[in-house]
């Protein structure tokens, strides 16, 4: 029996995914406005000299593990990988349980797995992205691989394609793609209720993605409380994702 949706109706959904996910991840990656990438602790204060206000919080923020601080430029592959788990993976499962607080009923519609799954494709192309893969037919095979369980014949996009994908991308992306427009959590979780609304069209197969166990998911029936068992098994879901995402981009 072949697959009910074709290879390209999902590279046709992924590409334009995965060029909406970088102008957000690019800038929670590369954002450095006051500096702090190149700051060294203490820099400029002469021996004994008491440093301004300004100066302190400056250090301190420089010495604090996020994207644009001189702490994150001397982080190697592996904790920045982590700190993308930890940190942004938890914020988007956290977006994808809300549903749960409506128990079996919200179970019904596809809106938590599919902003799940965006969740998911958002920080496998972020994890790629530490590993020096840029490529986007190279990004789209991975999403395809990891949440789709799928080999997919990825060819470049046509002229046609190519527009379709950058207008679609447009539309995901909203005005976070403006680099006047500053990132803020309200924002970034727009962005991924559009793209989990992207990958509505491909909804049957969102079930083949990395989630959690049956407890999690019996526990995501019950009203209110559901939507702890649906960020348990969110948050399980996303971690086994990183996992077969890393395991795939060490291979040669």
């Amino acid at each position: 029996m072949g697959d009910a949706i074709p290879d390209r109706a999902i590279v046709a959904i992924l590409r334009p995914f995965v060029r909406a996910t970088r102008p957000v991840l690019d800038g929670l990656r590369e954002s450095d406005p006051f500096g702090l990438r190149a700051r060294a602790v203490g820099n400029g204060a002469a021996p004994g000299e008491e440093r301004g206000l300004r100066e302190k919080v400056l250090d301190t923020l420089a010495a604090v593990e996020v994207p644009g601080t001189a702490a994150w430029a001397a982080m190697d592959v592996q904790a920045r990988v982590h700190w993308w788990v930890r940190r942004v993976g938890r914020f988007t499962t956290l977006i994808a349980a809300v549903p749960g607080l409506g128990g079996a009923l919200a179970n019904r519609l596809p809106v938590s797995k599919a902003v799940g799954a965006a969740g998911q494709g958002m920080l496998l192309v972020a994890i790629a992205g530490e590993h020096g893969i840029r490529d986007e037919n190279e990004l789209v095979n991975l999403l395809g691989a990891v949440l789709f369980r799928r080999e997919l014949a990825v060819a470049n996009a046509t002229s046609t394609e190519d527009a379709a994908a950058e207008a679609r991308a447009a539309e995901l992306t909203g005005d976070l793609a403006k680099p006047s427009s500053p990132l803020t959590l309200g924002r970034v979780a727009g962005a991924v209720w559009r793209l989990g609304r992207a990958l509505f069209a491909v909804e049957d197969e969102l079930d083949k993605r990395p989630h959690g166990n049956i407890l999690h998911e019996g526990l995501g029936m019950i009203p209110v409380v559901g939507v702890v068992g649906k960020y348990l098994g969110e948050w399980s879901g996303l971690k086994k994702a990183a996992s077969q995402a890393e395991t795939r981009l060490r291979r040669p």
